[in-house]
C-alpha cells in the first residue's frame, strides 16, 4: 500500500474532534514513552521494548493525522514532513529488532520532521504562531543532538526543549484544538488553489 492511500485513509471530517484526537494521541504517545522508558530503568527489557514498539505506532498513527491536519496549509511540505516522521518511526522500530546493525539516527529524521511541523504551524492561521516558533527550535535542537559535543554540553537543555515545544502543541490541541473557521478558511483556499 502506498503511503498516499495510507494516508488518504486517516477520515477528513470536521477539524476540531480531529484537532482533540491528534492531542490525546500525542499524550498516550508521551505516556507510553514515559512508561517505556522507567521499564527499561528496572530492567524489565522485554516489556520495555514492547512498550517502546506501542509507541512507534502511536507516533506513527501522530504523524497521520498531523500530515491530514496540515493539508490546508501546505499538502506537499505536510507531505514530506509526514514520509520523515515515517521514516523516524521505522527506523526506530527497526532499532528494537536489530539493536546490532549500523546505527541510523532516527533523530535524522525527527529533527527535519518537527522543523517542518513547525513551519506548517507557524503558516497555519489555524494554531498559534509560537507553537510552530518552539517545534521548529525543537526539530533544530534535535539535529544539533546528533554531534558528540553538543550531546556533552546541551544535551539536558536541547531534551528540555524538545519536551517543553512538544507538550506545548499537545496540550493546546487537548484544550483549545484549532481555530475551526480559520482551520475551513484555509482548506477551502487550498481546494481552490489545486
Amino acid at each position: 500500500m502506498s503511503t498516499t492511500a495510507l494516508m488518504g485513509q486517516i477520515p477528513e471530517g470536521p477539524p476540531q474532534p480531529r484537532a482533540r484526537m491528534t492531542g490525546v494521541v500525542y499524550l498516550v504517545y508521551f505516556l507510553t514513552a514515559i512508561g517505556a522508558q522507567l521499564m527499561l530503568g528496572h530492567k524489565l527489557v522485554a516489556l520495555g521494548n514492547a512498550t517502546n514498539e506501542l509507541g512507534v505506532g502511536l507516533y506513527l498513527l501522530l504523524t497521520l493525522l498531523f500530515y491530514n491536519l496540515f493539508k490546508p496549509v501546505n499538502r506537499s511540505l505536510s507531505l514530506l514532513a509526514a514520509l520523515f516522521g515515517i521514516a523516524g518511526c521505522v527506523v526506530m522500530g527497526l532499532g528494537f529488532f536489530y539493536p546490532a546493525a549500523p546505527s541510523i539516527n532516527p533523530l535524522w529524521f525527527f529533527g527535519p520532521y518537527c522543523l517542518l511541523i513547525g513551519y506548517l504551524i507557524f503558516r497555519s492561521t489555524f494554531l498559534p504562531h509560537i507553537l510552530g516558533v518552539l517545534m521548529a527550535f525543537a526539530g533544530a535542537g534535535w539535529l544539533a543532538f546528533l554531534s558528540p559535543v553538543v550531546v556533552q554540553h546541551l544535551a539536558v537543555y536541547i531534551e528540555g526543549l524538545g519536551i517543553l515545544a512538544e507538550a506545548s502543541l499537545m496540550l493546546w490541541l487537548i484544550v483549545m484544538g484549532v481555530n475551526i473557521q480559520r482551520w475551513s478558511e484555509q482548506a477551502t483556499a487550498a481546494r481552490r488553489g489545486q
